[in-house]
């Protein structure tokens, strides 16, 4: 998958902002809230470790890098 600019070349998706609410380390997982309020099980391979309260720009379910707090 590559990304360029705003929005995924592939999908067309956005990267969204994410704050890590649990985390289920023997699967890779987090549940995460976005900004709205909506919340998602995200991977979190690419970016761990990570803890409750970490900041991630998710896209496709998949975490891409820790964001500055």
């Amino acid at each position: 998958m590559t990304c360029h600019g705003d929005h995924c070349i592939t999908c067309a998706d956005e990267g969204i902002p994410m704050r890590v609410e649990r985390i289920d380390d023997a699967r890779g997982l987090a549940l995460c809230s976005a900004g709205d309020g909506s919340k998602s099980t995200v991977e979190t391979a690419l970016v761990e470790p990570v803890d409750v309260g970490d900041r991630l720009l998710v896209h496709a379910g998949v975490a891409l890098v820790e964001l500055e707090a």
